[in-house]
C-alpha cells in the first residue's frame, strides 16, 4: 500500500491536487481511497460529490471520505476522557468545562491518524491519498505521537495514582459510576500505540511519501521552506513539490505581466529552496477547478504519463540530527563540491550555501536559533554543519 499525504498554505490547491492524483490512481487500475482531514472540508465539492464521515465509492476504483474528528474521539477516547472529567469536574456545567480541558494537546488532529492505521490494516486499498490540514496543523498532527507521549507518561501516570482515592470517595457520595476502571488505561494506551505505529508509517519513504503543495508566491515558498525543513527534522520524507497555478506562457495580456515576471523569478528561487526535489507544476486553469473532466485535466498536466503513486524521489536534500546533548548536525547532500568552492551564510533563521554558481537557502527549525555554528566539513559526499551552545549566551540567560 501506498501513502501520498499532501499538504502547504491554505488555499493553494491541495484538495484538487489530492482529488486529481487520487483520480489518476483509480484510472490506472489501483484501487484507491482519497480522504480529508482538513476541519474546513471540500473534499466533496472538489470531485462534485455527497460524501461524508465514512468511505463512499464515488467511481470505478475510487472512495472518498471526510474524517469526522468527533466520532474518531469518541471512538478512541470516550472512555478515558470520561475518567479525566470525573476527576476534574464535579457537576452541572463544569462538566462541560472539564470535557473541554481534558482533551489532549492536538487530539482532533490526531484522530485523522486514526484512519490511516485502519485502512494499512485492513489492506483494502493499494493507495491512500491525504488531503491534509494547512502546513501549521498537519506539523502538529506529524508530531503528535512526541507530545501525547509526553503527556501521558508525565500527566496521566499521575492522575492514576489519585484515582485509586478518588475512586472510594466517589462512591461514598453515590458517584462511583462516574469513575471508570483500569480499562480506561487500557484504552488510551492503545490510542498511543496506534499514533506510534502511524508514526512508523509515514516515517516508511517505501510505503508513504510528503508532497508539498505550492503556489509561485514568495510568502508561500518561504512558508513550504520552513514544513519542509520540519519535515526533515521528523524523519518523514518528501519526494515532491507541486507548483499549482501557473499562469500560462500563452496569456498574452499585458494586465497579467508582472505576474508572470514575479512567477518566473519565484520558480527559480523554488530550485535553490528545495534543492534536487522534483518540480511539478500545473497552469492557472481558466474556470473553477471541479468535477471528474477538470480533475482528470489537472492530473495529466502534473503528472503527464507517470503513476503518481509511485516514488518521486530516492533520498533527503538535507537532514537534521540531533547529537543527544542539545547540539545537532545538519546534513547536506553536495556530490562533486569541494570545500573551496563552497561559501555559507548564516542569519538567525536561515542558511544560505553557494557552491560556484549554485545557491541553496535552508530554512532553520526554532530548535536551532540560538545555537552558533561549530564547524563545517565534508565527509564523503555530504557536507555536516555541527550547531551548538554559545556558552557565552547560555551563561547570560542563567
Amino acid at each position: 500500500m501506498r501513502i501520498i499525504v499532501h499538504t502547504g498554505k491554505g488555499g493553494v490547491g491541495k484538495t484538487s491536487i489530492s482529488a486529481a492524483t487520487a483520480l489518476r490512481c483509480a484510472e490506472m487500475g489501483l484501487k484507491t481511497i482519497v480522504i480529508s482531514t482538513d476541519t474546513a472540508h471540500s473534499l466533496g465539492d472538489s470531485l462534485e460529490k455527497e460524501i461524508g464521515p465514512e468511505p463512499v465509492e464515488i467511481y470505478p476504483n475510487l472512495w472518498a471520505q471526510e474524517v469526522d474528528a468527533r466520532y474518531s474521539m469518541d471512538k478512541y477516547w470516550g472512555l478515558f476522557q470520561k475518567y479525566m472529567v470525573a476527576l476534574f469536574s464535579k457537576q452541572g456545567v463544569e462538566d462541560v468545562v472539564a470535557e473541554e480541558v481534558t482533551i489532549l494537546p492536538g487530539l482532533e488532529e490526531g484522530a485523522h491518524l486514526l484512519w490511516i492505521n485502519k485502512y494499512v490494516k485492513e489492506n483494502e486499498f493499494d493507495v491512500l491519498v491525504v488531503d491534509a490540514a494547512p502546513t501549521a496543523e498537519t506539523l502538529r498532527l506529524l508530531s503528535l505521537p512526541d507530545v501525547t507521549r509526553w503527556w501521558f507518561e508525565r500527566i496521566l501516570t499521575l492522575t492514576r495514582g489519585v484515582s485509586k482515592v478518588i475512586r472510594p470517595i466517589s462512591r461514598l457520595m453515590r458517584r462511583g459510576d462516574a469513575v471508570p476502571e483500569e480499562d480506561a488505561f487500557g484504552q488510551v494506551q492503545t490510542l498511543f500505540d496506534t499514533l506510534d505505529n502511524v508514526r512508523k508509517l509515514l516515517t516508511d519513504p517505501e510505503m508513504s511519501s510528503i508532497r508539498l503543495v505550492i503556489n509561485p508566491e514568495k510568502m508561500v515558498i518561504k512558508e513550504t521552506q520552513r514544513t519542509y525543513t520540519y519535515l526533515n527534522l521528523y524523519g518523514y520524507a518528501t519526494d515532491a513539490i507541486l507548483c499549482n497555478r501557473i499562469i500560462p506562457d500563452e496569456v498574452s495580456d499585458p494586465y497579467f505581466a508582472m505576474w508572470k515576471a514575479n512567477q518566473k523569478d519565484n520558480l527559480s528561487y523554488i530550485h535553490e529552496a528545495f534543492g534536487e526535489l522534483p518540480l511539478y507544476k500545473a497552469p492557472l486553469f481558466g474556470r473553477e477547478v471541479g468535477g471528474l473532466e477538470t480533475l482528470r485535466k489537472l492530473a495529466q498536466e502534473l503528472y503527464g504519463d507517470q503513476n503518481p503513486a509511485q516514488k518521486l524521489f530516492d533520498g533527503k536534500t538535507h537532514q537534521i540530527d540531533s547529537t543527544g546533548d542539545g547540539n545537532f548536525i545538519l546534513t547536506v547532500p553536495l556530490p562533486f563540491a569541494s570545500k573551496e568552492d563552497l561559501d555559507l551564510y548564516r542569519s538567525r533563521d536561515e542558511l544560505t550555501l553557494r557552491v560556484g554558481p549554485y545557491r541553496r537557502n535552508i530554512v532553520l527549525p526554532y530548535a536551532l536559533w540560538d545555537l552558533e555554528i561549530g564547524d563545517a566539513r565534508f565527509e564523503q559526499q555530504d557536507l555536516r554543519i555541527r550547531f551548538i551552545k554559545d556558552e557565552r549566551t547560555h551563561k547570560q540567560r542563567a
